[in-house]
C-alpha cells in the first residue's frame, strides 16, 4: 500500500457520496481516487484504479454492495472492502462480513470517526459499527445464551494469537511476533474458531474486542 491510502467511494446518493469524499480528502494521508453510483461501476471502477480501500453502500443500482463485494473478492489480489451503509439488519451484516468486508459502518458515523475507521481498514484492521455489535455477536451464536466470558476455553496461547487477530495482522505477522511458524499459527486460527463457533477472522477479532482486556 502507498502512503497515501487510495479510496473508492461507491454510493448511488451523489450529495451523501461527494460528502463523504470531501471529508476524506481532507485528510493528507487519504485520497479518494474514484466515485461510483452503482454496484457495477464499483467494480470496473476498483479493478483499473486498484485502490487501497472500496468503500460500499448495500442498497446501490446494478445488483447492490453485496454482489460488488463478492465480485471484487474472487479477484486474486483484491483490495480491502468496506460497507459504508445506513442498513442494520443483522442478516446483511452477517453476509457482508462472511463475504470478506473487513468493516461495516453505519452512515451516521462522525467526519473524525470515519477518516479513523478508514485509516485501520486500510491497515487491514477490522471494524464493526458499536450499535451493532452487541447484535452481531447473538447472531453469530444464534441467539443462544453465553457464558460471561466465551473465551475461557481457549488455551493461553490462543488467547494470544486472538489478541493479535484482533489488531488486524495476518497469519505471516502473528508468527512473526510470537516466534511461531505460520503453518502452527494457522493451526491455533483453526482450533479458535472450533472452540468460538466461528467463521471466520472478523467474527474472531469482533469477539476478542468485546472480551480481551488489554
Amino acid at each position: 500500500m502507498s502512503e497515501e491510502i487510495r479510496i473508492v467511494i461507491a454510493d448511488d446518493h451523489p450529495l451523501y457520496r461527494e460528502g463523504v469524499a470531501r471529508t476524506l480528502d481532507e485528510d493528507a494521508g487519504l485520497s479518494v481516487v474514484g466515485q461510483a453510483q452503482d454496484a457495477k461501476a464499483a467494480v470496473e471502477l476498483a479493478e483499473r484504479l486498484r485502490p487501497d480501500l472500496l468503500l460500499l453502500d448495500i442498497s446501490m443500482p446494478e445488483g447492490g454492495g453485496l454482489a460488488a463485494l463478492r465480485a471484487v473478492m474472487a479477484w486474486d489480489a483484491p483490495p480491502k472492502v468496506a460497507m459504508l451503509t445506513a442498513s442494520e439488519e443483522d442478516d446483511v451484516v452477517m453476509q457482508a462480513l462472511k463475504a470478506g468486508a473487513l468493516g461495516y459502518i453505519l452512515k451516521g458515523v462522525g467526519a473524525r470517526d470515519l477518516v479513523a475507521v478508514v485509516k485501520d481498514l486500510a491497515r487491514g484492521q477490522t471494524y464493526v459499527s458499536p450499535a451493532l455489535a452487541a447484535r452481531l455477536l447473538a447472531a453469530m451464536r444464534g441467539g443462544k445464551a453465553k457464558p460471561a466470558n466465551p473465551l475461557d476455553d481457549l488455551s493461553k496461547r490462543e488467547e494470544e494469537i486472538l489478541r493479535h487477530v484482533a489488531e488486524g495482522k495476518s497469519n505471516k505477522e502473528i508468527g512473526l511476533a510470537l516466534d511461531l511458524q505460520e503453518k502452527t499459527v494457522k493451526h491455533y486460527m483453526t482450533s479458535i474458531l472450533q472452540k468460538l463457533h466461528l467463521r471466520n477472522r472478523v467474527e474472531a477479532a469482533v469477539l476478542a474486542r468485546e472480551h480481551l482486556t488489554r
